[in-house]
Protein backbone atom coordinates (compact mmCIF):
# COMPACT_ATOMS: atom_id res chain seq x y z
CA UNK A 1 0.00 0.00 0.00
CA UNK A 2 1.41 3.47 -0.92
CA UNK A 3 2.13 5.68 1.98
CA UNK A 4 0.51 9.11 1.92
CA UNK A 5 3.10 12.41 2.11
CA UNK A 6 0.40 13.72 4.36
CA UNK A 7 0.07 13.52 7.59
CA UNK A 8 -3.09 12.34 9.31
CA UNK A 9 -3.50 15.73 11.37
CA UNK A 10 -2.82 17.67 7.95
CA UNK A 11 -5.18 15.17 6.25
CA UNK A 12 -8.12 16.19 8.73
CA UNK A 13 -6.94 19.99 8.89
CA UNK A 14 -7.79 20.15 4.79
CA UNK A 15 -11.58 19.81 5.03
CA UNK A 16 -11.93 21.63 8.04
CA UNK A 17 -10.41 24.99 6.39
CA UNK A 18 -12.92 23.96 3.61
CA UNK A 19 -15.83 24.38 6.05
CA UNK A 20 -14.47 27.34 7.41
CA UNK A 21 -14.69 28.78 4.03
CA UNK A 22 -11.53 28.27 2.23
CA UNK A 23 -12.60 27.59 -1.73
CA UNK A 24 -11.59 24.16 -2.39
CA UNK A 25 -9.81 24.84 -5.26
CA UNK A 26 -7.50 27.35 -3.60
CA UNK A 27 -6.80 24.43 -1.14
CA UNK A 28 -5.81 21.91 -3.61
CA UNK A 29 -3.46 24.57 -5.21
CA UNK A 30 -2.19 25.04 -1.65
CA UNK A 31 -1.33 21.76 -0.79
CA UNK A 32 -0.55 20.18 -3.98
CA UNK A 33 -3.61 18.08 -4.30
CA UNK A 34 -5.89 17.06 -6.76
CA UNK A 35 -9.56 18.36 -6.29
CA UNK A 36 -10.71 14.25 -6.68
CA UNK A 37 -8.14 13.75 -3.63
CA UNK A 38 -9.73 17.10 -1.79
CA UNK A 39 -13.16 15.59 -2.10
CA UNK A 40 -12.24 11.74 -0.85
CA UNK A 41 -10.73 12.99 1.82
CA UNK A 42 -13.37 14.94 3.21
CA UNK A 43 -16.39 12.34 2.21
CA UNK A 44 -14.00 10.17 4.52
CA UNK A 45 -12.27 12.34 7.32
CA UNK A 46 -14.16 15.01 7.67
CA UNK A 47 -16.16 13.35 10.57
CA UNK A 48 -13.42 11.87 12.56
CA UNK A 49 -11.48 12.83 14.95
CA UNK A 50 -7.62 11.51 15.33
CA UNK A 51 -8.35 8.80 17.37
CA UNK A 52 -11.17 7.13 15.20
CA UNK A 53 -8.25 7.93 12.35
CA UNK A 54 -5.65 6.21 13.85
CA UNK A 55 -8.33 3.04 14.78
CA UNK A 56 -9.09 3.32 10.96
CA UNK A 57 -5.39 3.31 9.83
CA UNK A 58 -5.08 0.23 12.10
CA UNK A 59 -8.10 -1.82 10.57
CA UNK A 60 -6.77 -0.98 7.05
CA UNK A 61 -3.40 -2.41 7.84
CA UNK A 62 -5.05 -5.26 9.80
CA UNK A 63 -6.99 -5.86 6.34
CA UNK A 64 -4.55 -5.95 3.89
CA UNK A 65 -1.98 -8.27 6.09
CA UNK A 66 -5.20 -11.13 6.42
CA UNK A 67 -6.01 -10.71 2.60
CA UNK A 68 -2.52 -12.05 2.38
CA UNK A 69 -2.19 -14.77 4.05
CA UNK A 70 -5.70 -15.74 2.69
CA UNK A 71 -4.95 -18.14 -0.40
CA UNK A 72 -6.25 -16.55 -3.52
CA UNK A 73 -7.48 -20.41 -4.59
CA UNK A 74 -9.76 -20.27 -1.85
CA UNK A 75 -12.04 -17.64 -2.90
CA UNK A 76 -12.36 -19.30 -6.13
CA UNK A 77 -14.92 -21.94 -6.47
CA UNK A 78 -14.30 -25.48 -7.05
CA UNK A 79 -15.50 -27.08 -10.61
CA UNK A 80 -16.84 -30.48 -10.43
CA UNK A 81 -16.37 -31.31 -14.21
CA UNK A 82 -13.46 -30.42 -16.21
CA UNK A 83 -13.98 -27.02 -18.84
CA UNK A 84 -13.45 -29.25 -21.46
CA UNK A 85 -15.73 -31.87 -20.73
CA UNK A 86 -19.47 -32.49 -22.05
CA UNK A 87 -22.22 -32.46 -18.84
CA UNK A 88 -22.66 -35.87 -20.05
CA UNK A 89 -19.45 -37.16 -19.85
CA UNK A 90 -20.04 -37.28 -15.98
CA UNK A 91 -22.61 -40.74 -16.78
CA UNK A 92 -19.96 -42.64 -19.14
CA UNK A 93 -18.54 -44.33 -16.09
CA UNK A 94 -22.04 -45.98 -16.11
CA UNK A 95 -21.27 -47.45 -19.47
CA UNK A 96 -19.62 -50.46 -20.53
CA UNK A 97 -15.86 -50.37 -22.07
CA UNK A 98 -16.79 -51.62 -25.34
CA UNK A 99 -18.02 -48.01 -26.49
CA UNK A 100 -21.35 -49.08 -27.70
CA UNK A 101 -23.09 -46.23 -25.93
CA UNK A 102 -25.36 -48.80 -24.12
CA UNK A 103 -25.39 -48.96 -20.42
CA UNK A 104 -24.76 -51.95 -18.38
CA UNK A 105 -27.89 -53.31 -16.59
CA UNK A 106 -27.61 -53.32 -12.76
Amino acid sequence: MKTSRFSDSQIMAIPKQAEAGIPAPELCREHGISSDTFYKWRIKFSSMDASLMARLRELEEENRRLKKCTPKSASKPKLSRKPWQKSGDAISTTRDGAGSGSLRSV
